[in-house]
């Protein structure tokens, strides 16, 4: 990953659109925002959105923020007006058996690749939030909350999520028993009761120690229960 372009700024008060325009300001264009959802639940797939936004008025989405701060309803609007506006846009859904396979670090870049290399019009440059990603082909920077000052973004936040959350309500009626419409797959107090009641379904991670534990697999520890998901250590071949 690359910085900005040399004499490039981006002012405090810049807005979410400030990144962009910074960017367009030096000829490059076109510019993707790429972002997921669901990294740190314990069930259910990760989902990576990417998406172009076009310059100037056409590429204002009413409302946009960042899909953690969004209403239901408010993501939801979002949702259609980039799906209508964006220039090019893609989502990436990695299964609860590749995370588990890959490890979440690595399914989440790989989702994010994949999200960029399905965008029908190749970006010029891609800004990732948080953490570069690499192997995208372009130019690109990491940015801080990056999904609450880059309209792209944030873009590609509600895209990730709402696709997200709509499979886990789908989800949420093959099995009723771990409120899954609800908690989207996060650990909440009534998930952690349902694994302690039901155990594992068939669509939780088993890298996840409070999953692990609700199947046998790691002791219980009555101090972390009710603990946020934390994924397991992977134990390498030399040290099993």
């Amino acid at each position: 990953m690359s910085d900005l372009p040399r004499g490039s700024t981006i002012r405090k008060d810049a807005g979410l659109y400030g990144y962009e325009r910074a960017l367009r300001r030096h000829g490059i264009e076109p510019i993707a925002g790429v972002d997921e959802a669901g990294r740190g639940a314990c069930a259910g797939p990760l989902v990576a959105g990417a998406a172009i936004l076009p310059p100037g008025k056409a590429g204002i989405v009413p409302g946009l923020a960042d899909s953690k701060l969004l209403t239901e309803r408010a993501r939801e609007r979002c949702y259609e007006q980039i799906v209508r506006r964006a220039v090019s846009w893609s989502v990436v859904v990695v299964s609860h058996e590749e995370c588990d396979r890959l490890g979440m670090h690595v399914a989440n870049v790989e989702a994010l690749r994949r999200a960029v290399a399905l965008l029908d019009l190749p970006p010029s440059y891609v800004l990732t939030d948080g953490f570069p990603v690499d192997g995208l082909g372009v130019p690109g920077l990491a940015v801080w909350k990056g999904d609450r000052v880059a309209a792209c973004i944030a873009a590609a936040s509600v895209l990730a999520k709402v696709t997200r959350d709509r499979i886990m309500t789908e989800l949420d009626e093959r099995w009723p028993a771990y409120d899954f419409k609800t908690h989207k797959g996060y650990i909440t107090d009534v998930h952690a009761a349902a694994l302690t009641a039901h155990g594992p379904s068939p669509i939780h991670r088993m890298r996840f120690v409070n999953v692990r534990r609700a199947a046998g697999l790691e002791p219980l520890d009555p101090v972390q229960n009710g603990e946020q998901a934390v994924e397991l250590v992977e134990v390498t071949e030399g040290t099993r």
